[in-house]
């Protein structure tokens, strides 16, 4: 019982450090919150930082999305115990300790939690991501696919209902913080891949 708490504790706090905040920092960067859409994630930081930046911040939020839950399962965790380690990582990142609580989407570190429980499930993920955002040209569209059928490649691959329970709030979550983006996607006026965000809106 010790174990599971202080590893929910440790997935929260390794959640909460924002790769994206860090490494413009380190880069010599402006604030990923104060440009183009705000928001602290690897869209984001590559719109305004460009691909160096950008690809550090993505490798920083999947692994700390991916290290919590991997170790857990090692660790012998799964059940309600997993499904909590996971959830905890991805709520770090969205409701970071460190940044008062305001933080990134969700994306990155949601499918690094995905890998973390099991290496099937994070491909066929990714795979959905790719296919989505290849056709429709929009990071957002490929995050909200991939989010959508994860619980489906959890509960085929896993057979666990609890870390399906928990891939489920993660999809509501992620949609309620994408919510701006299903507007845009909806009027017309999402920004493609590659295209600069237009300003907080």
């Amino acid at each position: 019982m010790m174990l599971s708490i202080l590893l929910i504790l440790a997935a929260y706090l390794i959640g909460s450090v924002s790769t994206a905040i860090l490494t413009c920092r380190l880069l010599g960067l402006p604030d990923p919150r104060t440009q183009g859409s705000g928001n602290p994630g690897a869209t984001n930081v590559l719109r305004s930082g460009g691909k160096k930046a950008a690809i550090i911040t993505l490798a920083g939020d999947l692994l700390k999305g991916w290290l919590p839950v991997l170790l857990a399962r090692l660790l012998g965790l799964d059940g309600p115990a997993l499904a909590l380690v996971a959830l905890a990582a991805f709520l770090g990142h969205l409701f970071p300790a460190y940044h008062g609580f305001k933080g990134g989407k969700g994306v990155a570190t949601g499918l690094g939690v995905l890998l973390g429980l099991h290496w099937g499930v994070g491909l066929a993920s990714l795979l959905t991501w790719l296919a989505a955002a290849g056709i429709s040209r929009m990071s957002s569209v490929g995050a909200l696919t991939a989010s959508l059928l994860a619980p489906l490649w959890i509960a085929l691959i896993l057979g666990d209902i609890w870390v399906t329970l928990a891939a489920c709030v993660m999809l509501v979550l992620l949609y309620w913080r994408h919510w701006g983006n299903i507007r845009r996607i909806l009027d017309g006026s999402e920004p493609r891949i590659g295209q600069k965000a237009n300003p907080r809106r």
